[in-house]
C-alpha cells in the first residue's frame, strides 16, 4: 500500500511539473502564461466560448480566467463577439493574431501529446484516460465531503 501511494503521488506530481515546464518553455516566445495557452487552445479547437465555458473547459477559477481574458483582449488575441451582454456572458473568439498563435499552440500540443504517448496503443491510451477519469471523479467525491 505504501508503494502504491508513493507511485501514485510521485508520478502525478512529476507529470504535473513536466506539463508546467513544457508550457513555460514552449510558450516563452509568445510571452504567454499557462492559463493564456489553455484559453487560446480551446478557443482555437472549439470556437467561440464565454468566460464561464472557458472556466469549465480549462478547469480554472473565474478570477484566473477573467485576468487571462483581459490580457488576451488587451494584447489582440481575442475579442468579444457581442458587446450587449455582460462581460461573463459574452461570446469570445480569436482575432487573426489569436488564430495564428492558436494554430501554433495546437500544433505544438499535438506534437507533445504524440511524443509523450510513444509506445502506447490507442486501446491502452483509452484505458489510461478512463482510469484517470475514474480516479479523478473518486478523489473529487472525497474532496466534496470536506466542503460539506
Amino acid at each position: 500500500m505504501q508503494e502504491r501511494f508513493k507511485n501514485f503521488t510521485v508520478l502525478i506530481a512529476k507529470i504535473n511539473r513536466c506539463i508546467r515546464k513544457i508550457k513555460t518553455e514552449e510558450m516563452a516566445e509568445f510571452d504567454l502564461k499557462s492559463t493564456h495557452v489553455s484559453c487560446l487552445y480551446y478557443l482555437y479547437t472549439v470556437g467561440t466560448l464565454t468566460s464561464k465555458e472557458l472556466c469549465d473547459v480549462c478547469e480554472e477559477d473565474k478570477a484566473s480566467i477573467s485576468r487571462s481574458i483581459e490580457f488576451l483582449e488587451n494584447n489582440g488575441y481575442i475579442k468579444s463577439v457581442d458587446k450587449e451582454y455582460k462581460r461573463y456572458k459574452r461570446q469570445l473568439e480569436l482575432t487573426e493574431k489569436g488564430t495564428e498563435v492558436g494554430k501554433r499552440i495546437f500544433e505544438r500540443i499535438t506534437g507533445i501529446l504524440n511524443q509523450s504517448g510513444e509506445g502506447i496503443s490507442n486501446d491502452e491510451r483509452e484505458n489510461l484516460y478512463r482510469m484517470l477519469y475514474l480516479i479523478s471523479e473518486n478523489l473529487q467525491k472525497i474532496c466534496d465531503k470536506y466542503e460539506n
